[in-house]
């Protein structure tokens, strides 16, 4: 398992934090959900407007064709509008090298 981490710092100031985290909820997953070996993800924010977004993948081949087909961009995209960022998206990838998964609701 690969997961795909995704970093952003909104501006608190000028964009809801709310908002975009529900544009996610609304527009991205429902696309996540329709790639090759995607596998969930877990959307962090803090108070003051930094967001984490661990996606996993079932390889480092699912999570690469995400940039290679221009997917990831696409979903960076929609928030052009909507979100005004103090600093651009950024992201990593990491192997998973031992997951111990807490039991969470669907939120």
């Amino acid at each position: 398992m690969v997961v795909r981490a995704t970093e952003a710092e909104i501006d608190v100031v000028r964009t809801n934090p709310a908002d975009a985290v529900e544009m996610f909820r609304q527009s991205v997953i429902p696309d996540l959900r329709e790639q090759d070996g995607y596998e969930g993800c877990y959307v962090l924010l803090s108070e003051d407007g930094k967001m984490l977004i661990l996606s996993f993948w079932e390889s480092n081949e699912a999570a690469r064709a995400t940039r290679v087909s221009g997917f990831y961009q696409e979903q960076i995209e929609k928030f052009s509008d909507l979100v005004v960022y103090r600093q651009a998206p950024g992201r990593e990838a990491y192997d998973v090298m031992i997951a111990e998964t807490p039991h969470v609701a669907t939120v």
